[in-house]
């Protein structure tokens, strides 16, 4: 059995336990047990001594960061299913992995840590994934509104033994230090604070405001002049009724350096599709390349075809950007 599969099951069982017994939901019973294991002691609502042996068996393992990330996701899929909606699930692994080569790649150049954010971090799947696979030193942040996400994303790290800062917030409200990097899988759909949304100069003109478009717009303050955003989009983001605004602002502010859109296979329905949107904060000196990224990605289970995508994407890098 993999290592993920038998802490998932761990969790599984004693969340099951403390669900059934209490008022928590599943979710924040995983929560409540991944910080059970990272201390030793039990929830108070579940027997002490039988789940002192449930963390003695633990602790006899060597846990790597990705069998904590991967059992994590297992259960909050469990957790989230029928619950949430298409636009709102979990990054899939393969998005991220294929994320965290684009940050590696955005990295490769830079001699010191990179500064990390994720500022719509759920659970910290994402924001572990591209911490687990990075080439060189991060110091990582996430920001998340639910409170419940964050606790889980704060248990997963502990036992990941990742130092992270994770902020419960608004990342639409929050103002913090610059960052190298900003990543995020974004929500998707409108933002219900209109008189806060006025504060963004992508606001829509009237109506709702796409909290997505808010959120880019967020990403590229919170960067650092040429600091790169490597963010999960929509399909529709440039041909929506609010379109020609995003577009106006990012060629003012950003350059959009690739446009990589997913395979269709992996979402319910082809207006659920999303892409990878590469962007970097423009600044006085940044390498401006002659052509955008612009691609479909193969599906993932085509390893031939994979393996030509990226070929072409390093000749890319190489090529526009000079990075190898």
């Amino acid at each position: 059995m993999e290592p993920s599969v038998y802490l998932y099951q761990i969790l599984d069982e004693q969340a099951e336990r403390l669900e059934q017994g209490t008022s928590f939901t599943y979710l924040e019973a995983i929560a409540k047990i991944g910080n059970g294991l990272f201390t030793g002691e039990a929830p108070r609502q579940l027997d002490a001594t039988a789940f002192r042996k449930v963390y003695e068996q633990f602790k006899q393992q060597q846990w790597l960061p990705e069998d904590v990330r991967k059992a994590f996701r297992l259960a909050c899929l469990k957790g989230m299913k029928g619950q949430v909606q298409a636009h709102h699930e979990m990054t899939p692994d393969s998005v991220g992995f294929y994320m965290s080569y684009l940050v590696n790649k955005c990295m490769s150049n830079r001699e010191e840590a990179c500064e990390l954010l994720d500022i719509a971090a759920g659970a910290g799947n994402l924001l572990f994934t591209i911490c687990n696979h990075a080439a060189s030193p991060v110091h990582a942040s996430g920001i998340e509104v639910d409170e419940t996400l964050l606790h889980i994303a704060y248990a997963s790290a502990n036992l990941q033994q990742r130092e992270v800062s994770l902020l419960h917030q608004d990342s639409l409200k929050v103002t913090m230090p610059a960052v190298d990097m900003v990543v995020s899988d974004l929500p998707v759909g409108y933002y219900p604070d209109d008189d806060h949304a006025k504060t963004y100069r992508l606001a829509a003109d009237k109506g709702r405001s796409y909290v997505h478009h808010l959120f880019i717009e967020q990403s590229i303050r919170m960067l650092k002049p040429a600091g790169y955003a490597v963010l999960l989009v929509p399909n529709h983001l440039f041909t929506s009724e609010q379109a020609p605004k995003l577009h106006r602002f990012l060629k003012e502010e950003a350059l959009v350096l690739a446009l990589l859109q997913l395979p269709t296979s992996m979402f319910q329905s082809e207006q659920h599709g999303k892409s990878i949107l590469l962007l970097q904060k423009k600044t006085t000196g940044t390498r401006i390349p002659r052509q955008a990224l612009l691609a479909e990605l193969p599906s993932f289970t085509n390893e031939e075809a994979l393996k030509q995508m990226t070929q072409r994407m390093n000749v890319w890098f190489a090529e526009q950007l000079g990075i190898e």
